[in-house]
């Protein structure tokens, strides 16, 4: 058993919660799109759909409504959350999450540590390039004790592989990350520190609330980002996933069609001191071989080649 819900500034929407309604699509939702880039690019998947309408019973609450929104295809399930505006609370902050997810106490963990805030190179850190622990128990505590960076992958022996991460970002709601396990296996959504950027921006969110009178497409108001897990006996489902752009819509068309490209890189290979004129040289010639359409130069090249 995981944990479900939101705290916010009107209500505690965890707990004394009362079901006023179970919604369940008519049929499966298929989906059908194209991708530019990336592991294919014509993209047919089918959803089951379920949403449950909840209200609490907290005085104050503003008749705030919480809906849960579950996707469920062959190897994913995604769940997201939406506050319904019910009364005269039109907006909410969120000031955290209770979703969770329990994984057996035997299973092992492949995931990269939360960095602190400010730190490292120009003092960009968090930048989500720590190293990884290495199929190691997932109660072990991350080195900078701020839990652990999206997207998670976790081992259980013979039973399969399981993959945590979250889609569907706005402007309108803030990155998460997970929480170090508790000592029964337990991981938990965990928001910005503060310090991060600076101090400048809060840890949590602020939203609209969307309209329950209606529940039209072009109302995008009140959502929370995508929870999904990913799981199947082998790696293969994992690798081959595409439910990031199922379940999502794009926010706007692109003003121009962007085309990705193949590119070499010398500095994932000799760091700072191969940005120079003659090893890049080296790295364009190692293109042209290839047949790939570019060479990626870093940082430094306009001090050191000009």
């Amino acid at each position: 058993d995981s944990p479900l819900g939101v705290y916010t500034n009107v209500a505690d929407f965890s707990k004394d919660l009362t079901l006023i309604e179970a919604v369940r699509p008519e049929g499966t939702i298929k989906h059908s799109y194209r991708l530019r880039q990336g592991k294919q690019s014509e993209i047919n998947s089918e959803e089951n759909g379920f949403g449950l309408v909840l209200t609490t019973s907290q005085r104050g609450n503003g008749g705030v409504l919480m809906t849960v929104q579950f996707s469920v295809f062959n190897n994913n399930i995604a769940y997201r959350y939406r506050f319904l505006q019910g009364g005269e609370t039109g907006a909410i902050v969120i000031t955290g999450e209770a979703s969770g997810f329990r994984l057996p106490t035997d299973a092992t963990a492949f995931i990269c540590p939360q960095s602190d805030a400010m730190i490292g190179w120009k003092r960009t850190k968090p930048s989500y390039e720590e190293g990884y622990i290495w199929d190691e128990p997932i109660t072990k505590r991350s080195g900078y004790g701020h839990g652990w960076t999206f997207p998670c992958l976790f081992h259980e022996g013979d039973k399969g592989w399981l993959l945590i991460s979250e889609t569907g970002v706005t402007s309108s709601y803030c990155g998460s990350h997970l929480s170090d396990a508790s000592p029964d296996g337990l991981f938990t959504i965990a928001f910005p520190m503060e310090g991060e950027n600076n101090g400048f921006g809060s840890t949590g969110a602020q939203i609209g609330l969307g309209n329950c009178k209606t529940n039209a497409n072009d109302d995008i108001t009140g959502f929370t980002p995508w929870r999904t897990i990913t799981f199947g006996p082998s790696l293969k489902p994992i690798v081959e996933t595409t439910i990031t752009w199922d379940v999502v819509e794009p926010l706007y068309e692109p003003s121009i069609e962007y085309k990705g490209s193949r590119n070499t890189w010398s500095w994932i290979l000799w760091q700072d001191a191969s940005i120079n004129y003659d090893d890049q040289i080296k790295f364009i010639d190692l293109a042209a071989d290839l047949g790939w359409e570019g060479c990626l130069i870093d940082g430094g090249w306009y001090e050191n080649i000009g």
